[in-house]
Parts: structure tokens; C-alpha cells; sequence
């Protein structure tokens, strides 16, 4: 049977880069997702960009998730979102606590994924299949992994139905989550989060803000390259095309890629997994 995929985008600020990612979905369409995924800003900033590109993709006969933040929103703020994406035909939302906008202190009525996971049941029953996320190698703001783990614990049993993970490219790390996850008697299912390798100062930045580990030898391998794109660029294929064989193999639900709203490297890691 072939292993379910989905993609992420995030909502295009110019109408340059909204044709360009339009483009890029009907590229990727053509691997039959499961759904595709689209981000929110910090604080909600980018709410109405998220709702007219999860409008554009069930145009365009896709399930779409919606991701969700409650950072600094009130219980009736979210009510009101939910009643706009069910009105839209939204099955799926990605409930995430969100990141604080810049100078921003705590508000709002949810202080925690699990209180907006708990909060969109309560109000919508089964109306949603709810993701929430999960954080192999720790979340960066957590005070230990064991916290972290049973914050995983709490958002499931707040009534998620699966979670994705953040990327990661050491397997093992995603394994032990798991295995932990399961001694606290939570087996809903967790599909790693794959991020493609395109750029190496991109890469080192978004995992040094997220709290995703890079290897050793990966970080070393991409220094070495320098400014040589091309081979950053085979090199990364080679990464995570293994890394997604070693999860496949080790029978994963799914695979979630996190394209940054391109198609090339998600169909090459695809092709050469004969996923496509």
C-alpha cells in the first residue's frame, strides 16, 4: 500500500509569490496528498492570507488543514474563526499554541495547545480531525524532555487526532518519541515532519530558532560545501531520501514534507521513493 503524504505551504505575501505557489500545489497535486497544510503567523498575523489559501486549495479539490494558533485569542475570536472555516469546508485544522509576536506578552483565554484542542471539541464535537504537534528532539521552550513529552500526552488526550511532528534528520529520535508516547498509553498516530535540504544558511537558521537538532556530520558535510549549491543540494536529497526510507521502512503512518512553498525537492525525495 502506498504511504500517505502531505504537504505544508505558508500563505504567499505578494500576488507574485501567490501565483508562483499555485503553480507549485498543482505540481505537487499530482502526488495525490492526503491534504496539504497551511501556516499561520505569529499571533495570528497572517490569518487572512492562511484562510484564502486553504479557500484556494479546496477550490482546487484538495482537502485543505488549516493551522490554528490561540496566542492571545479569546474563546469568542475562535468561535468565530471555527464557524468562517467549517462555513468553508475545512475538515482539518493543525491546533498549535503559536508563537508571541515580538514584544508581545501572554494573552488571551489559552495559555496551551491542549486548552484550544479541549475548547474546538467542546464547541465542534467531530466536526474537525484535529493535528496537533509533536517535538522529537524537545521543544525549544520546554523544561524537559519529560514535560514535553507529557505536553504531547495532555494534547492527545485533550481529544487531537494524530500529530505531526517538527523535522528532524536522525530517526532514532523520532522512534524513541514515539516509544516513550506509547509507555504513557498515547498511540495516536505521529507522522514525522520532513524538511527538505535546498540551502544550508537557511537550514542552520530555521533550526537554530526551532530547536531541531542537525547532526554532526550533516552540519560539518554542508559547511564544507560552502557556497556550492548544487552540491548542497544533492547532498540533501541523499539525507532525506534515506531518512524517509528508514521511516517507511520502519512502517510510519505518513509522511508530512515541509516544502516552504517549492515542489522540486519534495518530487525528486518522492521520485526516488517511488512514492509518486
Amino acid at each position: 500500500m502506498a504511504l500517505p503524504v502531505s504537504f505544508e505551504f505558508f500563505p504567499p505575501k505578494t500576488p507574485e509569490g501567490a501565483e508562483k505557489l499555485r503553480v507549485v500545489r498543482q505540481q505537487l497535486y499530482a502526488q495525490k496528498p492526503e491534504f496539504c497544510s497551511v501556516t499561520y503567523g505569529a499571533g495570528g498575523s497572517t490569518q487572512q492570507g492562511t484562510f484564502d489559501t486553504v479557500g484556494a486549495i479546496l477550490a482546487e479539490g484538495v482537502d485543505a488543514a488549516s493551522h490554528f494558533s490561540c496566542i492571545g485569542a479569546t474563546k469568542a475570536s475562535v468561535r468565530e474563526q471555527l464557524a468562517t472555516l467549517k462555513a468553508m469546508g475545512v475538515k482539518r485544522l493543525v491546533a498549535l499554541r503559536g508563537d508571541l509576536p515580538s514584544g508581545y506578552g501572554i494573552g488571551g483565554e489559552f495559555h496551551y495547545a491542549s486548552d484550544l484542542v479541549a475548547f474546538i471539541r467542546a464547541e465542534t464535537g467531530r466536526d474537525f480531525h484535529i493535528e496537533v504537534a509533536a517535538y522529537p528532539e524537545v521543544h525549544p521552550q520546554a523544561k524537559s524532555p519529560e514535560s514535553d513529552l507529557q505536553a504531547f500526552a495532555t494534547k492527545v488526550r485533550a481529544g487531537a487526532d494524530s500529530a505531526i511532528t517538527q523535522y528532524f534528520y536522525n530517526s532514532d529520535a523520532y522512534f524513541h518519541f514515539v516509544d516513550e508516547a506509547h509507555k504513557l498509553g498515547v498511540d495516536a498516530p505521529v507522522v514525522p515532519g520532513i524538511m527538505p535540504i535546498t540551502s544550508s544558511t537557511q537550514l542552520m537558521r530555521f533550526s537554530d530558532a526551532c530547536g531541531a537538532e542537525i547532526p554532526r556530520w550533516i552540519r560539518l558535510r554542508l559547511q564544507a560545501y560552502g557556497d556550492d549549491i548544487a552540491s548542497i543540494k544533492a547532498f540533501g536529497l541523499d539525507v532525506v531520501t534515506d531518512l524517509c526510507d528508514q521511516l517507511r521502512n520502519a512502517g510510519v503512518p505518513a509522511l508530512h514534507f515541509y516544502t516552504m512553498n517549492q515542489s522540486v525537492a519534495t518530487l525528486e525525495i518522492m521520485k526516488r521513493l517511488e512514492l509518486g
